[in-house]
């Protein structure tokens, strides 16, 4: 199946968003004042709700994020060190993403929230453009349910379930293990047509993802994260369509990693 430039479109877009909103609501909600942080993860792969991004390179992808009274802003980027033509008209080193968010988050009793609108601005196809919700509970392993809705050139929706938790090893290490589920439905079978029907447009449980990463808290200010993920499609149809997205043709689950840096002030 060939990837059409909206299906490009919607694969091109914010890998890091979960963990900016969490690190968005973390930073929001415990401090009084103005708050900023700049984070810098170095990672083996670029995959994006259950797509390869990359093949065979190192991509890095800095953060920052500021907020005040809830309110947040976050600027993020890729930067794709060997990026390969079979996604890119062009290959070597680039810079080929750079996504906008600006959210608001709040909390009442156990339930936690938040709201956003994000821009994505993408080398080679329409940039696009989403809103998203999500609601969680201050509960055992935190489940998270967020609902995103593509606005602009590949109208959709993407829901995701996550359940996460964190260990502390000693006082300057945490463990952290987290877990997602997805559900994929676009309007139009030119965005995203079923594999096994191309009258129709695709909806079906997507893709999933395990994490594990262990937090090093080297100063008050200073966090470091080695990070490892696992990333697999939910079933034969949605197997089929990652396979033909992905950078080699072929893959639909994925072992990537790699570290993070956390500077807040």
């Amino acid at each position: 199946m060939k990837i059409t430039t909206n299906v490009l479109s919607m694969a091109l877009a914010g890998s890091m968003f979960i963990v900016t909103m969490g690190t968005t609501a973390a930073m929001c909600e415990e401090a009084d004042g103005p708050t900023a942080d700049f984070t810098l993860g170095l990672y083996s792969k670029y995959v994006w709700r259950g797509y390869e991004l990359s093949k065979d390179s190192l991509v890095i992808q800095p953060s920052v994020t500021v907020g005040y009274k809830g309110f947040a802003f976050n600027l993020w980027g890729n930067l794709d060190t060997d990026q390969t033509t079979e996604l890119y008209s062009e290959d070597g080193n680039n810079w080929n993403e750079t996504d906008m968010t600006v959210s608001y988050d709040g909390s009442y009793g156990l339930l936690g929230y938040t709201v956003g609108y994000i821009y994505y601005a993408l080398e080679g196809v329409d940039d696009t453009q989403e809103i998203y919700g999500a609601i969680s509970f201050d509960v055992m392993a935190s489940p998270t349910l967020t609902v995103y809705r593509d606005i602009a050139s590949a109208p959709g929706w993407y829901i995701t379930l996550d359940i996460s938790h964190s260990f502390e090893l000693m006082n300057n290490l945490a463990l952290n293990l987290g877990a997602k589920v997805s559900y994929l439905a676009v309007d139009d079978e030119s965005t995203l047509a079923d594999p096994n029907d191309p009258t129709s447009s695709y909806s079906d449980f997507h893709d999933g993802v395990l994490s594990m990463s262990l937090s090093y808290t080297v100063t008050n200010n200073l966090v470091i994260t080695p990070e490892l993920y696992y990333s697999f499609a939910l079933g034969g149809d949605a197997q089929d369509v990652l396979e033909a997205a992905s950078a080699d043709g072929d893959d639909s689950s994925f072992v990537y990693g790699g570290v993070s840096a956390s500077f807040s002030f």
